[in-house]
């Protein structure tokens, strides 16, 4: 869970931890109805998580009569409320330090897992500063590494040289250049921030983003690293009327995370996008954080806040910020019509996938200058990775 907040009339007035889970635990234990995306993804998990003995608790959790949901069907999830309701009565400590953390820990030495209750007992949530650079006289702000947002200012920060008057072959062609060139850099460099070796002002300085911007030319290019000179999601953000807003996210990653369960609780897969190459700067470590996908943007202009935004989709999701920001900033599209508007997204090497229904003409301009480009079977392939 990562969220970025704004709080400039924070009045002193909060509800109570209980509280907050209340409507979850109500849903679990009473029922809610599935959508047909949730359905379509669910499904989907079914024919990858294997019917054995250590995923048995995924299957007790999250099947019904041995089936997935279908669209509509009203279903609950007694186990995770009995979890939540463990969780809201200890203020989290169970999860932490109590009675789930010790089932945590029993069920992962049965099965050969790594994971034990001193590694709960010894997470600390942080509370870092964000990261910005200026686009076009806004500043677009993201959480610093070991999170992925520095890729969308990193590849902003390299459009933030040029100026599109339309959302044509030249548009797209740079945007897709930037992207390649600040995901090239990011593999090689973002991880935990105590272990990375290049700093991130370096990564997002005009400087650099100049020097970047000067190797885009007509021809679609590899992804290559450089180096500056000198130095698998749910998404909801919120405002209210005292100008209080947040951009939140949060992801078990690749659907449902690892697919195990513990007495309800579903256990992420983060440590996927760890390195085993003992060389890596994002190689796996003791109490180290990978590098990671989820991303809340936020938007200010003159020290004003502009608001909050966000996408979901793994590695998509810098892509769609970058989108989003030119959308709204270069062609002047409200929040809504910016995220409606077709998208693309690189995949690797020269590959990108475009949504169904985007512009042919440009499609095969771009095949002329390189680009691999291939359409997307449906819309949710570059809007919904992640759950």
């Amino acid at each position: 869970m990562l969220i970025l907040a704004l709080y400039p009339n924070l009045l002193n007035v909060s509800l109570p931890f209980k509280k907050l889970l209340e409507p979850a635990i109500d849903y679990a234990r009473n029922g809610y109805p599935v959508s047909a995306e949730i359905a379509r993804m669910w499904k989907k998990a079914l024919n990858a998580i294997p019917n054995s003995e250590e995923f048995k608790s995924w299957y007790d959790t999250f099947t019904f009569d041995g089936k997935t949901p279908e669209p509509g069907q009203m279903i609950c999830m007694p186990k995770l409320a009995d979890a939540l309701e463990k969780i809201a009565d200890t203020n989290t400590d169970a999860l932490y330090y109590g009675e789930l953390a010790d089932r945590i820990d029993e069920e992962s030495k049965r099965f050969g897992g790594f994971l034990r209750k001193q590694d709960l007992e010894d997470h600390k949530v942080e509370w870092v500063n964000p990261i910005h650079v200026d686009y076009h006289g806004y500043q677009v702000w993201e959480l610093p590494p070991n999170g992925q947002g520095i890729v969308a200012l990193m590849a902003l920060n390299v459009l933030n040289n040029f100026q599109f008057k339309d959302r044509d072959v030249d548009c797209i062609h740079t945007q897709m250049e930037a992207l390649k060139m600040a995901f090239a850099d990011a593999k090689e460099y973002v991880t935990d921030p105590k272990c990375m070796n290049m700093p991130v002002d370096d990564l997002i300085s005009v400087d650099y983003g100049k020097q970047r911007a000067s190797q885009i030319g007509h021809l679609a290019l590899p992804p290559r690293v450089d180096k500056p000179h000198g130095s698998g999601t749910v998404y909801l953000c919120t405002a209210d009327k005292d100008g209080n807003m947040v951009s939140y996210i949060q992801s078990n990653y690749m659907g449902f995370g690892s697919g195990i369960v513990v007495d309800g609780v579903s256990l992420q897969n983060r440590g996927y996008d760890f390195s085993l190459d003992p060389s890596h700067v994002n190689y796996l470590m003791p109490h180290k954080k990978t590098y990671h996908t989820i991303i809340p943007g936020f938007l200010t202009k003159d020290d004003k806040p502009v608001g909050p935004f966000g996408v979901m989709g793994g590695y998509m999701q810098p892509q769609g910020h970058m989108q989003v920001v030119t959308n709204m900033i270069d062609f002047h599209l409200n929040p809504q019509m910016a995220l409606d508007a077709k998208r693309f997204q690189w995949i690797e090497n020269m590959k990108f996938i475009v949504e169904p229904g985007f512009d042919e003409n440009i499609i095969t301009e771009l095949k002329k200058r390189g680009h691999e480009i291939e359409i997307a079977v449906s819309y949710t392939h570059l809007r919904a990775h992640e759950t």
